[in-house]
């Protein structure tokens, strides 16, 4: 009993001390963040790799989700004589919780995971060891941009999605089955708050800086993985913990988040 205390004793500690290194880590960033000089062209890079190259992927995950969203509610509603509110159902569906969560997690398979793969391999070739001793500050240099562009990017992708779906659900709802197109939009016009809006958008940012904070700090703090692998095998090991735990994170945070704003 003791030995299991002991070893759970030294699994808490360690977990707290990794994330007080994460905190550490977001701190700096934000140092530099915050402070001049600022660099634009590093900015518009990562804004093109985390929005732009993911863009294709949001609009065709957006266009079926809304779809089936539109599918399911509308078997449901048909039952209980209610389809016109089929748009008010996949409106705040969308705007409210599905599309900042999935936009989210597309962000972290198609960006997060090369992000922290990037960065793991920059720390395995010294290259960041190398930028420290040219006196050229990493968290300005590799963080800073790619927090901003995560801030910027996933709630411009989140809009996006919500738009792509919310025209899939009409043509689910509307052209395949007939519901009137003047009380889809009228539904959702009337249901759609300006308190759900800001659920939506409070969402994608939060979720845009625990994707980009996780997946970096992964990627720096390779040095510091607890199985001690350093090469091609500690790059893939970590990589995949930080998809993992990315998504995990945007769960969490977002029942927090609909808790706390509900």
């Amino acid at each position: 009993m003791n030995m299991n205390r002991l070893h759970t004793m030294s699994y808490l500690e360690s977990m707290l001390i990794r994330f007080g290194i994460a905190g550490i880590f977001l701190l700096e960033t934000t140092k530099t963040i915050l402070l001049p000089p600022y660099a634009l062209k590093p900015l518009v890079k990562q804004i093109a790799f985390i929005g732009a190259r993911s863009l294709l992927v949001i609009v065709v995950a957006g266009l079926f989700v809304g779809m089936v969203i539109a599918l399911q509610f509308y078997d449901t509603l048909v039952r209980f004589g209610s389809v016109s509110l089929l748009g008010s159902a996949v409106g705040l569906s969308l705007i409210r919780e599905l599309g900042p969560v999935l936009t989210a997690l597309m962000v972290i398979g198609r960006s997060g995971s090369a992000m922290c793969a990037e960065i793991g391999i920059m720390r395995v070739d010294n290259q960041i060891d190398a930028l420290e001793c040219m006196a050229i500050d990493p968290y300005r240099y590799l963080f800073s941009p790619r927090i901003l562009a995560g801030i910027i990017c996933v709630p411009i992708l989140t809009a996006v999605f919500i738009l792509v779906g919310i025209f899939g659900g009409y043509f689910v709802g509307v052209i395949l089955f007939g519901v009137s197109p003047g009380s889809y939009f009228q539904g959702m016009s009337d249901t759609v708050l300006n308190r759900d809006l800001f659920m939506g958008f409070s969402k994608s940012l939060v979720f845009g800086l625990l994707i980009v904070w996780i997946a970096c700090d992964k990627g720096f703090n390779l040095h510091l993985d607890k199985h001690g692998a350093y090469g091609s095998e500690g790059v893939s090991r970590i990589t995949t913990e930080a998809v993992v735990i990315s998504s995990i994170a945007i769960l969490f945070s977002d029942y927090l988040l609909s808790a706390l704003i509900l």
